[in-house]
């Protein structure tokens, strides 16, 4: 059995560096200008320094494998003698260790020899690609390892599952289409934080590849819907239909989505489980009717920071009923007791809940959310000035497998209430009373009664 760190896999023997000419081509993903040094290689477990530390313009670039090798023999020892111990691994062995390093280095690591190009561009070591760095040119970056990855197979990458370009702010609908035309197997797609994709891009690779489950376009204050191109919804229209498969989605920061752009994903989009919409300033509760009325099998919503969403908007939610398991609806203004009423008596199975910032929200409303959800395990009241130790009794009461609470900045939050939750909630692994007027007694008790809680405060007594 061989055992090796992926360390070593950058201190390649020194005879092939010194015998390789300068002629030699060799492929890399990251080819920094001359007055930018390399970047350090990989740590051990696959991490890698960003390629946005480069100083300087960064390209992609991928040539033909190194030329073969030939090392001089010594007289009187064998050529097995002479190979570094790394050169002796089998191969199954190199494609596990290339298997956790990120995409830049695997193509640096083609750089070293034939057998380590060879190996390096194994089909099942491209199941994804993943670029990072302000400064990557990542439209050329995806033409050319598209490029490389359909020598086999012209045309089409059959085994490239993953793209995940967040960041990349330098990414246009051109690395896109590029992905839409040659990745026909897609399943995962991110791209979040790149502000000069528009829908026309995602609606191409959204057509072109009818195996997609998970879109991150979070941050792509371009786009404003998900749906098929015109050609494809022609096309498949008298047959199955305009459905995508799309599962996961997350469009946070998506300023410019509204009404319309929701109703638009949830007619095409029935399959969705998880849904982000946070930040999208836009949005009012009829979009969430829609939402409602397609994707009735949505587990996790967030619309947080909406604050056009009111009560009558959890009205609508509440229709989800018990498949609703995580619910956002942070720094709502508009939601009270009312709509938390109504998301408490029909999603009974809720597990996670953020109504930070819903300054309308009392101890009623949490009496109904205790009594009807009991297996709640992360509840966020932060900054509700109304939910008093009273609410917290019947919470504590009600829901002992709770795990994660927050109260910060709740003024009528004092010791008593904590006391209650920390004797009942034994399985608490968190509590966030910032800016709360409690004694250190009570922090005391909690910590008591609680072992693994973690208690993040501004009380400076209390260590």
């Amino acid at each position: 059995m061989y055992v090796i760190s992926p360390v070593l896999l950058f201190f390649c023997p020194d005879s092939d560096l010194s015998m390789r000419t300068l002629s030699t081509p060799s492929p890399a993903l990251i080819l920094p200008p001359s007055s930018s040094p390399l970047p350090p290689p990989a740590l051990a477990n696959g991490s890698s320094t960003s390629s946005s530390s480069i100083t300087g313009e960064t390209v992609a670039m991928v040539h033909a494998p190194p030329a073969g090798l030939i090392r001089p023999q010594a007289r009187g020892r064998p050529l097995k003698d002479q190979q570094a111990p790394v050169d002796r691994l089998p191969d199954h062995i190199f494609l596990q260790i290339f298997a956790h390093l990120p995409t830049n280095q695997l193509c640096r690591c083609a750089r070293v020899c034939r057998r380590w190009y060879n190996l390096a561009w194994d089909p099942r070591l491209w199941r994804s690609i993943r670029l990072t760095g302000d400064l990557l040119h990542a439209d050329r970056a995806l033409r050319v390892l598209t490029r490389r990855l359909c020598q086999d197979t012209p045309n089409v990458c059959l085994m490239l599952e993953t793209v995940v370009a967040s960041g990349c702010r330098r990414l246009t609908d051109r690395g896109l289409h590029t992905v839409a035309q040659c990745c026909p197997e897609l399943r995962r797609l991110e791209v979040a934080g790149c502000y000069n994709i528009s829908n026309e891009a995602v609606f191409d690779v959204v057509s072109r590849c009818p195996n997609l489950e998970h879109l991150d376009v979070s941050g792509c204050s371009k786009v404003t819907c998900i749906s098929l191109t015109r050609e494809v919804s022609l096309k498949l229209l008298p047959m199955h239909g305009q459905q995508i498969s799309i599962r996961y989605l997350d469009m946070t920061d998506c300023f410019a989505l509204e009404d319309e752009g929701l109703h638009t994903i949830a007619a095409h989009c029935t399959q969705l489980t998880h849904l982000y919409l946070r930040r999208c300033v836009r949005l009012t509760d009829e979009g969430l009717r829609y939402l409602v009325i397609y994707c009735p099998s949505v587990r996790e919503l967030s619309v947080s920071d909406c604050r056009f969403v009111s009560d009558f908007g959890l009205r609508e939610i509440a229709k989800l009923e018990g498949r609703l398991r995580y619910l956002s609806v942070a720094h709502c203004g508009r939601i009270t007791d009312v709509g938390l009423r109504y998301v408490a008596k029909y999603c009974g199975r809720l597990r996670y809940l953020n109504a930070r910032g819903c300054e309308g929200l009392t101890d009623q409303g949490l009496e109904h959310l205790a009594k009807s959800c009991p297996k709640l395990k992360s509840l966020d009241i932060g900054k509700c000035p109304l939910v008093s130790d009273a609410g917290l009794e019947i919470l504590a009461l009600n829901c002992f497998n709770l795990k994660r609470l927050s109260l910060k900045s709740c003024e009528s939050i004092t010791g008593r209430g904590l006391q209650v939750v920390a004797a009942n909630c034994f399985d608490l692994q968190l509590l966030n009373v910032q800016d709360c007027d409690v004694p250190l007694e009570a922090l005391r008790f909690v910590k008591r009664h609680c072992k693994r809680c973690v208690i993040e405060h501004t009380n400076p007594a209390f260590f």
